[in-house]
Parts: structure tokens; C-alpha cells; sequence
């Protein structure tokens, strides 16, 4: 018989830094789930990633405190802002550009994003990515 699923839980936990202090702690504290066996088996399957990126991470728990989870790939904005060298985007994005990325930059960032997005093929992927990348106030060269 399957497992009577409770409810689900979405964090944004940075690669390889998974803790019991806050933001995390609380979050699963309270809806039962045992902490320290999430933050181990978290750390466990993300320490071939780049440490310190964020990973988007759906929990599904169950009635019976158990739970599994879901890693997503890194938001776009994070790539993006990786790709252009920058730590923010732009304050005034139309107005003034906060840098620029290449298509070929576009179309890596869309290859790695493809699972993640609902886009049916490359080139649909790219335009959402081209579109974030102009909402963050960059420019797409080349």
C-alpha cells in the first residue's frame, strides 16, 4: 500500500550548506520531518555541485515522518548573472544595462535549464531565458 502523502514543501537551500539553523530548521521542524537525516542526505547528493549555488528542492512528506525530495536545476537569474560576471541585475532594467550575455552563453544556460522549463525544444527555451535575461537588464549579443 502506498505511503499517505501529508503535504509538500519547497526551499531554495544553497549546494552543500544544508543546516539546521534557520531557514531550514523551522521549516521542517515544524511539518515533523527529521531534520539532521534531510540536511545529510541533501549535503550528500549535491557535493559534486558547484557549492554555495542555489538549489531549488521540492519535499514530499508522508503521515509516517518519512519523506523524499526532488532537486531542481538553478534558478535562471542565478546562471545569468554567473554568465554576465555580475552580482546583481540591473536597478532600472529598460533603462540602464547591467551588462551583457552572448546566445551561446543564452543557449547553454537553456540546455542546462531544458528539464526545468516548459518549453518543447532549445530555441523556445532560449527566448524565456532572453526574456529573463532583459527583465534582469542585460543585453543579448552576438
Amino acid at each position: 500500500m502506498a505511503k499517505k502523502i501529508a503535504g509538500q514543501l519547497k526551499l531554495q537551500v544553497k549546494a552543500g550548506s544544508a543546516t539546521p539553523s534557520p531557514p531550514i530548521g523551522p521549516a521542517l521542524g515544524q511539518r515533523g520531518i527529521n531534520i539532521m537525516e534531510f540536511c545529510k542526505a541533501f549535503n550528500a547528493q549535491t557535493q559534486e555541485m558547484e557549492k554555495g549555488s542555489p538549489v531549488p528542492v521540492v519535499i514530499t512528506y508522508y503521515q509516517d515522518k518519512s519523506f523524499t525530495f526532488v532537486m531542481k536545476t538553478a534558478p535562471v537569474s542565478y546562471f545569468l548573472k554567473k554568465a554576465a560576471g555580475l552580482d546583481k541585475g540591473s536597478t532600472a532594467p529598460g533603462k540602464t544595462s547591467a551588462g551583457q550575455v552572448t546566445r551561446d552563453q543564452v543557449r547553454d544556460i537553456a540546455e542546462k535549464k531544458m528539464k526545468d522549463l516548459n518549453a518543447i525544444d532549445v530555441e523556445g527555451a532560449m527566448k524565456m531565458i532572453e526574456g529573463s535575461a532583459r527583465a534582469m537588464g542585460l543585453e543579448v549579443v552576438g
